[in-house]
């Protein structure tokens, strides 16, 4: 399929070749309904006459379309024509992160994180939909000239309404630099495994490389479950450690040791980013923020947080008080207890101090005449009625 198609499904003007990919190209074309400018991904011809990939297909413009959020790319569209069918999305000037990380090398701490928070941000939103999309990389998420991050290709995402945590495939999906150490091993996908992905690439904007790299697709997927990755700060000096931590703590080959959601990941991101922007990023500011084991997105009973040595404490920081003399069982001490010995000298105080109120007295004994004065009366009232 060539731009010398012209008009598709008598609306959509293909005017200019975007990318191309096994499975689909993209072009940018003008909505002659509407008269906007669209992205248009229509699929191979080859591809379009299999049911698998049409089903795939239709699968990825229906967890788009229902998606409405900042951070992930809209559908308007889907059809066919031609023999081809086509998703229609909205237009996005720039280009996709994988470019801009080929062309930079290196992101600066700040760069990566308001773009990461920015996928998060759109990922998670995606899980909280209940959806999976099983196919986070670069290439997926598209970068405007303002820095505005949209992700994209929700072609193999996975609802989690149907994932059963007893299935097993023997085809693997998504792609090897970037898919779940789960996902290698063809064990059913969950939100953490978009969380690894986005720690791969988290890695390979701030190490200018990625945590694994291999010659095939086999080997890429052993390392992925099997091998530690290199700390990034050895590639990168002015990672902040608190950063590495965070980095290090997502590429978990267990998905229960990860974040469990994006939106997780990003609040945790953002905490960095907001510190960066009120002081410079340096290892001692950091320090501030919570430790990760009070964040931890899915705590497990059997799997406790690593002890951590105890700070020993200055000799002078602190005085244990004298033990106290425990009487023997049975034996009543004589010797009243530090509050109640204050409460007595307090009160023999008191006491030693108030002067005699004798005007107080002296209407006690007014009241107490009285009382007695009227024994008389009443017996004086009962004489008299008495028949």
């Amino acid at each position: 399929m060539t731009t010398t198609l012209g008009i598709l499904n008598d609306r959509y003007q293909l005017e200019q070749t975007l990318g191309t990919g096994g499975m689909a190209i993209v072009y940018k074309a003008k909505d002659l309904m509407l008269e906007r400018y669209v992205a248009v991904k229509a699929l191979r011809e080859d591809f379009s006459q299999d049911v698998a990939f049409r089903e795939r297909f239709r699968q990825e413009a229906k967890a788009a379309a229902n998606l409405s959020h900042p951070n992930i790319v809209t559908v308007h569209d889907f059809g066919l024509d031609q023999k081809h069918l086509f998703i229609v999305m909205e237009y996005m000037p720039g280009t996709d992160l994988k470019t801009l990380i080929k062309q930079k090398e290196r992101f600066s701490v700040s760069e990566a994180l308001e773009l990461m928070i920015q996928a998060c941000s759109g990922v998670g939103y995606a899980h909280r939909a209940g959806l999976v999309h099983c196919d986070i990389k670069p290439h997926n998420m598209l970068v405007t000239p303002e820095g505005r991050l949209k992700v994209t290709d929700f072609g193999i995402a996975r609802a989690l309404s149907t994932i059963s945590p007893d299935e097993r495939s023997e085809v693997v999906w998504g792609s090897p630099h970037y898919f779940s150490p789960e996902q290698a091993s063809g064990l059913p996908p969950s939100p953490a495994s978009d969380v690894y992905s986005l720690g791969v690439i988290l890695y390979e904007m701030l190490a200018g490389r990625l945590p694994f790299i291999a010659s095939d697709s086999a080997e890429l997927a052993r390392m992925h479950r099997e091998d530690l990755p290199v700390a990034p700060r050895y590639f990168n000096t002015s990672i902040p450690a608190k950063l590495e931590e965070i980095i290090l703590k997502v590429l978990s080959k267990e998905p229960s040791a990860r974040y469990r959601t994006a939106d997780q990941l990003g609040r945790l991101l953002m905490g960095l980013y907001e510190t960066e922007r009120s002081v410079p990023f340096t290892n001692e500011n950091l320090q501030q923020l919570p430790k990760l084991e009070q964040v931890r997105p899915n705590p497990v009973p059997a799997e406790e947080p690593p002890a951590r040595t105890p700070t020993p404490v200055p000799a002078k920081a602190f005085t244990p008080p004298a033990p106290e003399k425990t009487p023997p069982r049975g034996v009543i001490s004589s010797q009243p207890s530090p509050l109640q010995a204050g409460i007595a000298e307090s009160d023999l105080e008191e006491r030693a101090k108030s002067p005699i109120d004798w005007k107080t007295w002296s209407l006690g004994l007014l009241a107490a005449a009285l009382l007695l004065g009227l024994i008389p009366f009443w017996f004086y009232i009962y004489l008299l009625l008495k028949p």
